[in-house]
């Protein structure tokens, strides 16, 4: 088995902490799992292309977004 590492906030850990029944590892590894099940169905469909796309589309608009110039949009 690999080992990875796993940067989070100070204050996510505290809580993480109080919290020292849950198999942080055991859940962190499920989280991953699950999310490469999901990216393995979407690789198979047939709107892979088009999803990416989107996806990449949406990366590029929030980037070059300047919402400043119009105080009405930042709650949108």
């Amino acid at each position: 088995m690999t080992n990875i590492t796993l940067s989070i906030e100070d204050l996510v850990y505290k809580k993480m902490r109080k919290h020292s029944e849950v198999k942080w590892s055991e859940f962190v590894r499920k989280a991953i799992m699950k999310r490469l099940e999901e990216l393995e169905k979407l690789e198979k469909s047939q709107e892979y292309e088009s999803v990416l796309t989107m996806l990449a589309s949406e990366a590029v608009l929030k980037k070059d977004w300047d919402n400043k110039a119009d105080e009405r949009w930042n709650n949108v």
